[in-house]
């Protein structure tokens, strides 16, 4: 299931923008919850994560046709599962765990950090939390 969502996701994604550059962007592992976001200009990638969080999350990474093209960031997965914990993001590669810093390196990308102080929540989607989906009536009333 989780697989479907990445993929109509980063299908999305890829219809509904503009060409840039490569892009990342950070969600919880339900992927209902954008946690953070980052995108290339030049050499260096300028990401933002909230602070305010702590735990698994998934990477999603989206490259353009024309840097698919011209064969940049070869080894770049579209996905990596990984740790958000006050802001630090740590992808698991090959079972070994790399801060995002360490990760962009190896891509010859330099990490520019903006902290962001709270949660950004997709419209639509709820959380396990939300009493609406709590509710013991099936009628949901």
């Amino acid at each position: 299931m989780i697989r479907i969502r990445t993929l109509a996701f980063l299908t999305l994604l890829a219809l509904a923008s503009p060409a840039q550059a490569l892009k990342l962007i950070v969600w919880d592992r339900e992927l209902q919850t954008k946690l953070g976001y980052g995108e290339t200009s030049g050499g260096r990638m300028t990401v933002q994560l909230v602070q305010d969080y702590s735990g698994p999350v998934v990477a999603l990474f989206s490259r353009e046709e024309d840097e698919k093209a011209r064969s940049l960031y070869p080894s770049l997965q579209s996905r990596y599962d990984g740790t958000l914990k006050a802001g630090q993001l740590t992808l698991d590669v090959q079972n070994t765990p790399v801060t995002l810093a360490k990760f962009l390196s190896g891509l010859k990308l330099n990490l520019v950090l903006q902290p962001v102080g709270q949660v950004f929540i997709l419209p639509g989607l709820r959380s396990v939390t939300d009493p609406i989906l709590n509710r013991t009536d099936p009628g949901g009333r």
